[in-house]
């Protein structure tokens, strides 16, 4: 499993003027998402988010808030539940709170992360990048982009397999569904064709793409 670099976290803390010992929070943040049965939505997941907002970051505005939301954005997770940005957004208030950060700076990492419940249109540039970043899987190669897939399933294994297709299909198709998956120029160049090419081949294989 790759794991965020503990000197990334430090150089945000300091970037953003936190207080308080960050290396507590980060060993904090990294149990929450080692708590099993996450198998994608994990260090890997939060890794490759930042790898990717890297390359990206000289778009951002306010990229210490974006880098605090990709951090952030999956500690609470549980395939049961349909709250767990909303949660994962109150921890990271409480801790950049306790972190002696404005509130205004508190209130647009918290919006951020509500916006990867990917129910609405991107309201700003910095969110439409984190969207990009938290989607940049669905443009993987088509080895990695099976993994995911497979890794997703593995978390909802409670589900019959019956009512996991009808309920995957309908989010693989909301996004392929889309004009553009991705609300920024560089993430539509970057993964738009390879991902709508892997959506339609992860549909024929749940037996419910139509052309």
């Amino acid at each position: 499993m790759g794991i965020p670099e503990e000197n990334s976290w430090f150089r945000l803390w300091r970037n953003a003027g936190a207080m308080g010992v960050a290396r507590y929070t980060y060993h904090e943040l990294c149990s929450q998402y080692n708590s099993p049965p996450r198998t994608y939505h994990n260090l890997t997941h939060i890794a490759d988010c930042l790898t990717e907002f890297d390359a990206a970051r000289h778009l951002a505005t306010n990229p210490d808030a974006i880098e605090f939301a990709i951090w952030f954005h999956d500690a609470v997770y549980d395939s049961k539940a349909k709250d767990n940005e909303e949660k994962s957004a109150e921890l990271a208030q409480t801790v950049l709170s306790h972190a002696g950060l404005s509130g205004e700076f508190i209130s647009t990492v918290s919006q951020l992360i509500l916006a990867t419940k990917h129910n609405q249109p991107p309201k700003d540039a910095d969110t439409a990048l984190l969207i990009d970043v938290d989607l940049s899987i669905l443009g993987q190669p088509a080895s990695r982009f099976d993994r995911y897939e497979a890794d997703i399933r593995n978390e909802y294994s409670w589900v019959a397999d019956k009512d996991f297709t009808a309920g995957r299909s309908a989010v693989l198709k909301s996004f392929l569904g889309r004009q553009k998956i991705y609300a920024t120029d560089f993430f539509q160049q970057k993964y738009e064709i390879a991902a709508r090419e892997n959506l339609k081949r992860s549909l024929e294989q749940l037996g419910n793409f139509r052309s």
